[in-house]
């Protein structure tokens, strides 16, 4: 699926991640987080989930990416204990230099209407560094809510919010 972000006066397009990509994206991810993955993981998660998993290009270059995958559990959300299908954003990355251009938001946003609409999940969620000021913003004009902080929750000690909205 190839978004014509161009259309819209942005200098990026947003397309399905594909096999050929998986390189560019673990680059991207070592270059800007903390957290890394074997290359088999990303492999994994573009064969079982590769409908919501997306990346950003400029100029045909892979410069972003989400990675999510589909789960059962229960509700981050509701109030009474319910099981419910929901996304898992596992990975969200954004090259340095190409960052506050929205490149960000529309691979959530496509990322999310997929998640809906492909593989019928309920809600979203992720997990933030409650340090990571701007991806909270972000999270947050999104309408996600922050639902608890996840004591220890990286390798490095730090905490992590988990959020969660409605899809």
């Amino acid at each position: 699926m190839e978004l014509a972000e161009k259309d819209k006066g942005r200098d990026f397009t947003l397309r399905n991640a594909r096999m050929d990509d998986i390189d560019q994206i673990i680059k991207i991810n070592r270059l800007t987080l903390p957290e890394n993955y074997p290359y088999y993981f990303f492999v994994e998660h573009l064969k079982e989930y590769g409908l919501a998993f997306f990346v950003a290009a400029v100029d045909d270059k892979v410069v972003g990416y989400i990675m999510p995958r589909i789960e059962w559990g229960f509700s981050n959300i509701k109030q009474l204990p319910s099981l419910v299908r929901k996304g898992h954003v596992v990975s969200i990355a954004v090259l340095e230099e190409y960052r506050r251009k929205g490149i960000a938001t529309a691979l959530l946003e496509a990322s999310m209407k997929s998640m809906k609409n492909d593989y019928n999940a309920e809600e979203i969620y992720l997990e933030v560094r409650v340090t990571n000021y701007p991806a909270i913003a972000l999270y947050e004009k999104l309408n996600f809510k922050k639902v608890k902080v996840l004591k220890g929750y990286y390798a490095d000690g730090e905490d992590a919010y988990l959020m969660a909205r409605q899809l």
